[in-house]
């Protein structure tokens, strides 16, 4: 009887999720066809779902119409240097508040949840005010530190640490192991789910960064992906072809860094709502 119910709820869920994974990737596939495309045919009546005919130029058209590949570079250094750092101090953050008892702990903590709540159109003007005091416009610096951790991250390495059992590190700490080698060896090598999780969330967030560089940066060195379409279309017109062309390649480092990691990713989301 089991048995029956459960296959029919297969006939059930299965349709629903190809409904829902093709809701998913149209835009995604209609980007990618409008990128084949002649730009006159973009807006043709009945809707083209298959380009015809195909053109096999927006491509490097878009690629040379702009030094996209100074900005893919500046992305992907601005992107990997904020992930990286997230995942250093989130962990650190999310281990102290995880695994050690001291005054102020949950307040900490919920100091830490209430900059979840600061969108930053709330906070820009104040940063950007301490960024120039620094002296930081058009540099690297100025993209990179303002993210370097955040409150989601803390939030989600704390919720994951909170499933390792303490009495694995009490262990080690009665072998001799210094906190910094339990940290090192012991926590993080258990946290490859939740850090993979983190580094997806964070990665996507700053690849895809544009309102903060818009304001931090004017050298056109210094630009990233966003920015480059966006002064893509400022000069050029808005030739729709080489648009999607150069959105289709832009999305290409996500796709692929979520494909390598997909089953930590989708664990460590699992398992950093199993504990409060």
């Amino acid at each position: 009887m089991k048995n029956i119910l459960r296959h029919r709820s297969n006939l059930i869920v299965y349709p629903l999720l190809l409904v829902v994974a093709f809701i998913g990737l149209l835009p995604y596939y209609w980007m990618v066809s409008c990128s084949f495309k002649l730009n006159e045919n973009m807006f043709a009546y009945p809707l083209q779902w298959f380009p015809d005919p195909i053109n096999w130029l927006a491509y490097p058209a878009a690629w040379k119409a702009q030094d996209f590949t100074r900005y893919f570079v500046n992305s992907a250094f601005v992107a990997i240097a904020i992930t990286l750092g997230n995942l250093l101090l989130a962990s650190l953050a999310g281990y102290s508040l995880a695994k050690f008892q001291y005054k102020g702990r949950n307040i900490l903590f919920l100091l830490i949840l209430s900059t979840m709540m600061l969108p930053l159109e709330v906070t820009m003007v104040p940063l950007f005010l301490i960024i120039k005091q620094f002296d930081w416009a058009n540099t690297y610096e100025g993209l990179i530190v303002p993210f370097f951790v955040d409150g989601f991250g803390v939030f989600l390495m704390r919720q994951y640490l909170l499933s390792i059992p303490k009495d694995l590190l009490e262990a080690a700490r009665m072998d001799g192991a210094s906190e910094f080698r339990i940290y090192a060896q012991i926590v993080m090598p258990l946290c490859k789910p939740a850090l993979a999780a983190l580094g997806v969330f964070t990665f996507r967030e700053a690849w895809d960064m544009y309102i903060w560089p818009l304001i931090i940066v004017t050298k056109d060195s210094l630009k990233t992906v966003p920015l480059g379409i966006s002064l893509f279309m400022s000069n050029f017109g808005v030739a729709w072809d080489q648009l999607m062309a150069i959105a289709a390649i832009g999305t290409l480092p996500m796709l692929l860094l979520f494909f390598f990691l997909q089953r930590s990713f989708i664990q460590g989301i699992a398992i950093t709502g199993l504990k409060e």
